[in-house]
């Protein structure tokens, strides 16, 4: 059994982050709150969402797992404003999922969960972190997007670099320890990302005040940030790209 109630922006927020990766997703309910897995169909890039059951309006949860599309979930979301209450329901016997929006019921066959087994998280050691406002990263990289593909992210102990080096031009960003909220790197490190799979994230985090990323020397990167007052908190992993390998 399955019944939560939550305002529109708050749906729409859990959608659109997993739609970043993944057209479908299974989204993992229990008594204390929702757990989602996602990795995209490449292997690059991950995403581990974790919302508290005391944000939403309404949470009667036997432990369900379901099985949902992302992108039909997101265009029903935009039929409404971020006040609207959005009611999700599952019933075991019927296995009918139903998303109540108004006056509009969206009725849902789940998908085949067998189909989507949610991936091990990475535990990861990543030397070297930073966190920055998210308008000030989505604005870096935005920039970036302009000269380029693949995107530098360069750190000591003093400053954090986005750069980008096109055929022809470059871009290059950098914030000073006294512009960013926080700063830890006791040795200087230099990876290189995909902005195919960064950009979709800047219409995610844009709007947050703190985003934390973690990097070491061509290391994976670790994108952090809370939203919902800090009841919904998420983990975006994704696989450098090693200069001289592609």
């Amino acid at each position: 059994m399955l019944n939560v109630t939550a305002r529109q922006d708050l749906m729409r927020m859990i959608v659109e982050t997993l739609g970043v990766v993944v057209e479908e997703a299974r989204l993992d309910f229990s008594e204390d709150g929702l757990i989602v897995r996602v990795v995209d169909p490449s292997h690059v890039a991950m995403i581990k969402m974790e919302v508290d059951s005391a944000v939403f309006d309404t949470w009667e949860v036997d432990e369900t797992n379901l099985g949902l599309e992302m992108r039909k979930l997101k265009e029903f979301l935009t039929l409404g404003s971020a006040d609207d209450m959005v009611e999700m329901k599952y019933d075991d016997a019927s296995g009918q999922a139903t998303v109540h929006l108004g006056r509009i019921d969206l009725n849902l066959r789940p998908l085949d969960n067998s189909t989507l087994n949610p991936p091990n998280v990475p535990s990861l050691d990543l030397p070297c972190g930073v966190t920055i406002s998210g308008a000030d990263l989505s604005q870096a990289l935005r920039a970036a997007r302009q000269v380029g593909d693949l995107v530098n992210f360069s750190l000591d102990e003093n400053v954090f670099s986005v750069n980008v080096q096109g055929s022809t031009d470059s871009v290059n960003v950098q914030f000073t320890k006294d512009e960013l909220v926080a700063i830890d790197c006791n040795s200087p490190a230099r990876s290189q990302y995909s902005l195919t799979y960064l950009i979709p994230m800047t219409k995610i985090f844009s709007g947050m005040e703190n985003v934390n990323l973690r990097f070491g020397e061509n290391f994976p990167l670790k994108l952090n940030f809370d939203f919902a007052d800090g009841a919904g908190h998420v983990e975006y992993f994704l696989a450098p790209r090693v200069e001289g390998d592609y």
